[in-house]
């Protein structure tokens, strides 16, 4: 046997005793042998998506949500990450078709969500969502002035007016329903529809700026806007301030427990219930939703909310 010969048989030999080790990797127009394990697949990572409808600015959604999706990883032991979307009804489909798991809905789009994806678990709210308010604000230069009597949101007929988000439950639901009480009608607004300009910091801007007389926003983000300086009373004032009503929650998949081990979605809840002031990371989360803490909540609360939604078209 030539020395060639001999030195492929020895090859061939210890190919046969490696294989089951062994792989060949080719790169370029050469062979490698590496481990069978780092071949394969690596096993899949169970990720936890969470999400939310973008009612304020990306800086403070950016700054927000990281800080939820590192803090429930730490608490259940998965990987948690956050999902952005570019609207409320980005945010209700993406829940509908399973591309987020868990998401931090207003009054309204979490009964959509709901009633698109059956089985869906409401899990909690903040404590000031079991009375949430409106406000409704004007420009100064417009010359309305503020009123206690829900009937006087009639002086608003004529006027430039802004809602938030379509989908809105505190920038565009509840206040349509109180004006509707108050015998006002969306045609009757200057240019005969109001406008909707996407954000509740957007309306503040917007009314700030005169580009409208008024509009309506929900009471967190405006008591903020105060506090930061955003609002200058100068120039934007509130007027009238609504009745309460149930609004933002925590809605998560109905398979939850399938996926990420039995009682999932009962630790999922109690961890985000838990959240306290004295944790300083649980502290940063709880001021930037602008809540002490959150509370278990239930479907049923949200009976009104969807009343609502089938009276002005938003719910079928």
């Amino acid at each position: 046997m030539t020395i060639r010969r001999r030195t492929a048989a020895v090859l061939a030999g210890l190919s046969l005793a490696l294989s089951p080790l062994l792989v060949p990797v080719l790169s370029g127009g050469g062979g490698a042998l590496m481990p069978r394990a780092a071949a394969e697949p690596a096993k899949a990572t169970r990720v936890l998506r969470i999400g939310a409808i973008p009612d304020q600015k990306p800086e403070k959604l950016n700054r927000l949500y990281p800080l939820v999706a590192a803090e429930l990883s730490r608490q259940l032991g998965v990987t948690v990450k956050y999902v952005p979307v570019v609207d409320y009804t980005a945010a209700v489909s993406a829940f509908r078709t399973g591309d987020l798991d868990l998401v931090w809905f207003g009054g309204l789009t979490g009964v959509q969500a709901r009633l698109q994806k059956p089985g869906s678990r409401v899990l909690a709210q903040r404590d000031i969502d079991v009375a949430f308010h409106s406000i409704f604000i004007a420009s100064t230069a417009s010359g309305i002035q503020p009123f206690r009597d829900q009937k006087d949101l009639a002086r608003l007929k004529g006027k430039r007016f802004t809602f938030g988000s379509e989908s809105s439950t505190s920038g565009r639901l509840m206040p349509q329903y109180f004006l509707s009480q108050a015998g006002v009608k969306l045609s009757d607004f200057a240019g005969g529809a109001p406008g909707f300009s996407g954000s509740h910091d957007a309306t503040i801007a917007l009314v700030q700026s005169g580009t409208y007389d008024a509009g309506v926003v929900n009471e967190q983000v405006w008591r903020t806007s105060l506090h930061d300086g955003k609002a200058k009373r100068s120039k934007v004032v509130a007027i009238w301030k609504s009745p309460g009503y149930q609004d933002y929650h925590w809605i998560a998949q109905g398979d939850l427990d399938q996926r990420f081990g039995k009682g999932f979605t009962v630790k999922l809840q109690q961890a985000i219930v838990s959240w306290r002031p004295g944790d300083p990371q649980q502290k940063q989360i709880l001021a930037l939703f602008g809540a002490q803490q959150f509370t278990p909540a239930e479907a049923a609360a949200y009976a009104k909310i969807e009343q609502v939604g089938r009276q002005i078209g938003k719910i079928r």
